[in-house]
């Protein structure tokens, strides 16, 4: 994660912008006692939204819990992909 301040930032904003999109970087901006903010790439933003989408309701976080348990226990199989 990087780390600046309000008037670093704005002196070097597109150095600060392209690591984030770049180098999937994480940059806090810190504006004083206890105020801040957190600037992250647009694909960052929406693979948390898809997260937050798929354990949004209680079946699909169960469904993915019971994945993840058949994968960790090898439970699992493969399938070859049709050809079109």
């Amino acid at each position: 994660m990087l780390t600046t301040t309000l008037s670093d930032f704005r002196k070097d904003i597109k150095k600060y912008l392209d690591n984030v999109t770049s180098n999937f970087e994480t940059l806090l901006i810190n504006r004083g006692k206890d105020s801040g903010v957190v600037i992250i790439s647009l694909e960052e933003y929406n693979s948390l939204q898809a997260t937050q989408h798929e354990l949004s309701s209680a079946s699909n976080e169960q469904r993915l819990d019971s994945a993840i348990n058949k994968l960790k226990r090898a439970d699992s199989f493969e399938k070859d992909l049709l050809d079109r």
